[in-house]
Order: structure tokens, then sequence, then C-alpha cells
């Protein structure tokens, strides 16, 4: 098992920044990816940003070039710089760890985050 802990977030202004960071603990060998997802109210969960174990990034097109996702692998954190904030990334954002076991992939999340924006 992985326990996500998450910490961050908050209420910020429109054209503002915060900053997210996940920890990881636990049985955390074979993580191959940590990412970021969110969801907003009344809409499905979606992806943010990812991150593999060897650096490579995946973004969604909304957050390219605003948002920034980097891990710190002596720590087991990621961690994700969200500048230029506006209303619509409003959303619970959750912590996702990818754990490869025996060719069988477990997702694991952290318990979310509230982000506000306020415009």
């Amino acid at each position: 098992q992985v326990q996500l802990v998450e910490s961050g977030g908050g209420l910020v202004q429109a054209g503002g920044s915060l900053s997210l960071s996940c920890a990881a603990s636990g049985s955390i060998f074979s993580i191959i990816a940590m990412g970021w997802y969110r969801q907003a109210p009344g809409k499905q969960r979606e992806l943010v940003a990812t991150i593999s174990s060897r650096g490579s990034t995946v973004y969604a097109d909304s957050v390219k070039g605003r948002f920034a996702i980097s891990r710190d692998n002596a720590k087991n954190t990621v961690y994700l710089q969200m500048n230029t904030l506006n209303p619509e990334d409003t959303a619970v954002y959750y912590c996702n760890a990818v754990q490869m076991r025996l060719d069988i992939t477990y997702n694991y999340w952290g318990q979310g985050t509230q982000v506000t924006v306020s415009s």
C-alpha cells in the first residue's frame, strides 16, 4: 500500500499562484509515475499533469505553460507549481501514484486538496 499526503492549495485571486505537494509513504517501491488530477463540481476527474520515474512529464492542454510538475525522488514527493491561475482552475486536486507490481498496475490517490480561484 502507498499512502499519499497532500498539502498546499487554498484560495487565491485570478492571476495568482499556488503550489501543491504530495508525499508518498508506505510500500513506495516500483512507483512508475506520480501526478495530479482535479475534479470540479459536476465534472469528471481530469488529468492535470504527471511525471514518470524517469522525469518525463505530461500536461493537460489547459495548463500547459502555466503549471509545472516536479518530483524529489529522495523525498518521495511530487510538486505542482500553479501560476497564472484562473477561476476555471477551481477544483479539488488529487495526488496520484501509479505502482507496478508483478505486471499489475495499482493506482493510489490522496485525499484531495481544494484550490479556489476567485475572479
